[in-house]
């Protein structure tokens, strides 16, 4: 059965160098890349991604994570990735959220930290259900970002629409 799940590189993976690595040992899982964009994290994007988690202690500093304050890199690469089982057999690659938890095979389990303040540095994000998935992938990516039709789209028509161009 085809999924498709929203992979996140975070900004200390960008940091890091890490790019290549994580994508390489993504390619282990024979998935498409369907999207992938760099992205500067907003605050309302940020917020409204990690909404199940407001409640936290540690909402205010995983806000700052993912917008590349903590990092000095206010930057996130964004992909889709589709395939036969993609949310499994990423989730597998990537490992456990507690990069301490994790298999030392695994992404997060080789690259991740805890830092001193008990901030879970895991360098990447995956969706963790079908769901989730919809909905990240709907907020990180319009539909013609994405090079196969995932989710059902309607044709609007949009007037007076202002936007940033090359000059």
């Amino acid at each position: 059965m085809n999924q498709q799940v929203l992979v996140l590189i975070k900004p200390d993976g960008l940091k890091k160098s890490l790019t290549g690595n994580i994508l390489t040992r993504l390619s282990e899982t024979k998935l498409e890349i369907v999207a992938a964009k760099m992205v500067r994290v907003s605050r309302g994007l940020a917020v409204e991604h990690y909404k199940h988690m407001k409640d936290k202690p540690f909402f205010e500093e995983l806000i700052q994570y993912i917008q590349g304050t903590l990092h000095d890199r206010k930057k996130v690469m964004a992909m889709v990735y589709w395939g036969d089982n993609a949310i499994t057999k990423v989730r597998q690659l990537a490992g456990a959220t507690n990069p301490e938890e994790a298999d030392p095979t695994t992404i997060r389990g080789s690259y991740g930290r805890i830092t001193t303040k008990g901030l879970y540095e895991n360098v990447l994000h995956t969706s963790s259900n079908e769901a989730e998935a919809e909905r990240e992938i709907k907020l990180w990516f319009q539909p013609d970002e994405v090079i196969v039709d995932l989710y059902p789209t309607k044709i609007i028509e949009v007037k007076a629409e202002t936007k940033r161009i090359w000059a």
